[in-house]
């Protein structure tokens, strides 16, 4: 094994198809979608140079400032509430079902393996209005409410698409957090109870603590989903009510394949780009301090 990784032709050998197939898959695309920034037109009528006209136009878009909004506002409430049902499911697991808990995040996880266009057609369902009503404005009607066209504002929508979310999604960040909950020494905790730590007390000074790697990795995982969110809102509301809650991705989506737009399309995925690398930067940044402080 030595003298094979020490042969440099061994080594190209073995990682050149890789290399290659990843080249083409991953890199090629990549440059080139940066390389049509430049440039205006499809494939169909040709490209023309622009230079970075499609940034100040993206800079003066009311559509792209709209969904950059509502993508940021989406992320942040929606990652929030991710982590901290996640965290909060982690703990019960941990500290209080203990071994009973495996049954419990099975339930919360299935969610999970659902497809993201059937949970959102699920809530389409429950949330409806008018001849076909659903349970939720049903059951505001059984307790003397008026029932709500969640779907005919972009507040609605916003709230529907986030409740979804959250609840399609906490399983996993339950099970992503208690991975790193139950790798605490037992040791740890008990040397921590003797010194009177328990309940909150225990919690802030001793597990978070030991828990923010996982935390923080949990916290990268979810923003960067979250900013790149098409197919649920898509299919929940086509990014409606006239187009309030349309997301950076949407958006794209339709300037390449509804208006033939390709370099304003890869500017506005070169934004989104941008904008997943900075905040995977700030929180690796933050972790950087040690966390015996925390």
């Amino acid at each position: 094994m030595q003298s094979v990784l020490g042969d440099k032709k061994a080594i190209l050998i073995l990682l050149g198809p890789a290399l290659l197939v990843y080249t083409l898959v991953k890199l090629v695309p990549v440059f080139w979608s940066l390389g049509l920034t430049f440039y205006t037109g499809n494939p169909l009528s040709g490209f023309d140079f622009i230079g970075l006209d499609n940034f100040s136009r993206f800079a003066e878009d009311p559509q792209a400032r709209s969904a950059l909004w509502f993508t940021l506002k989406y992320a942040f409430v929606l990652s929030a509430g991710q982590i901290v049902l996640g965290y909060a499911l982690a703990l019960l697991y941990v500290f209080v079902l203990r071994r009973a808990s495996t049954f419990v995040r099975t339930v919360v996880f299935f969610p999970t393996v659902l497809p993201t266009v059937a949970v959102a057609l699920l809530f389409n369902s429950l949330f409806a209005t008018g001849q076909q009503q659903g349970p939720v404005n049903a059951g505001l009607e059984a307790v003397g409410g008026s029932p709500v066209d969640w779907f005919s504002t972009g507040t609605g929508t916003f709230v529907v698409a986030i409740v979804m979310e959250l609840w399609r999604s906490m399983g996993f960040y339950a099970v992503l957090l208690y991975a790193g909950l139950v790798d605490i020494p037992e040791e740890t905790l008990e040397s921590a109870r003797l010194e009177g730590a328990t309940g909150w007390r225990l919690v802030r000074h001793v597990v978070l603590p030991l828990s923010l790697p996982v935390l923080l990795s949990s916290v990268i995982f979810s923003i960067n989903n979250t900013l790149k969110v098409f197919d649920t809102l898509l299919a929940l509301n086509n990014g409606g009510p006239g187009g309030e809650t349309t997301p950076l991705t949407l958006y794209m989506y339709r300037t390449v394949f509804n208006y033939a737009d390709y370099g304003y399309g890869s500017t506005i995925a070169f934004v989104l780009t941008v904008m997943c690398l900075l905040v995977t930067l700030v929180v690796f940044r933050s972790a950087r301090r040690d966390i015996t402080r925390a």
